[in-house]
């Protein structure tokens, strides 16, 4: 697969951030591998923004998107986060016909049957084990340790993939010393929650998106977002109280990017597997 190519379209440093620059090809077919051997994924996302009091519309439609493509592919896939976020997930969910959603306040209470845990834009505690926005404010307040997880499940041998944009997301830890190099003013900010696999990508959804289309490119069908689905999803969110968490509006859009661009990139997504990059 042209990954390079999928690389451009969801890692070129879009947002300004220097995070998604780190991204590299063999991430992307490290994380088709962790999804090949597993046949039970369990899948954690939810950032709220304290200040606005609401959940970010980055995270769930991601989720959503990624757990459909693998239940399409024939595998389980059940989707979590916490009971803040958990609104916004369900119906994100439900407005196109997506995997199961569960709401859990600590990480004790995930199951534990699962191969492999996927983080998609969910907070990851600092050095200090407290947890940090993009300006670096203290959020733990409304943080429930999901993140706490990872660990858990590296124990017990079961691999860990970490999506994430700012850095400051579970399974960022992987590249904690490259990022902190590259972001020394954010460094005590950044996560340092461990993973197997973690792509860093310009918009947490357009990594999740883009492995819908990798899964796709594998089992030789379009198992991704089709047309209008990614404003049905935003449109649920916001019903549920979401906002954007760039601009704290309650807009149709993800970390400032327009419903425009948006459908823009899911569509570029999408011709990347059908012009022809598969295996």
């Amino acid at each position: 697969m042209n990954f390079e190519a999928l690389q451009r379209i969801v890692a070129s440093n879009a947002q300004g951030r220097g995070v998604s620059a780190l991204c590299r090809a063999e991430y992307w077919k490290n994380a088709l591998q962790l999804f090949i051997k597993a046949s039970r994924i369990l899948i954690i996302t939810g950032f709220y923004i304290e200040k606005a009091g609401a959940p970010e519309t980055d995270g769930p439609p991601g989720a959503v998107a990624l757990g459909r493509a693998l239940e399409r592919a024939g595998k389980s896939a059940v989707v979590l986060t916490d009971r803040r976020n958990y609104p916004c997930l369900r119906g994100c969910s439900e407005s196109v016909d997506g995997p199961v959603t569960v709401s859990v306040d600590d990480y004790g209470e995930i199951p534990a049957d699962a191969d492999l845990l996927v983080f998609i834009e969910r907070p990851g505690h600092a050095s200090d084990g407290r947890y940090y926005n993009m300006e670096g404010t203290d959020v733990s307040g409304v943080t429930a340790p999901l993140d706490r997880a990872s660990e858990v499940f590296l124990k017990r041998g079961v691999p860990v993939l970490g999506i994430g944009d700012g850095g400051n997301e579970a399974g960022m830890g992987l590249l904690y010393d490259s990022l902190a190099a590259r972001l020394p003013q954010y460094g005590p900010f950044l996560s340092k929650v461990p993973a197997t696999v973690c792509l860093p990508v310009d918009v947490s959804n357009w990594g999740a998106y883009a492995l819908t289309a990798v899964l796709s490119a594998f089992y030789r069908c379009w198992l991704g977002l089709d047309y209008g689905e990614e404003e049905a999803m935003l449109s649920a969110v916001l019903d549920a109280g979401a906002v954007d968490g760039v601009t704290g509006r309650p807009d149709h859009s993800v970390d400032g990017i327009s419903l425009t661009e948006l459908n823009d990139t899911a569509l570029k997504i999408k011709n990347w597997y059908s012009e022809g990059f598969k295996i």
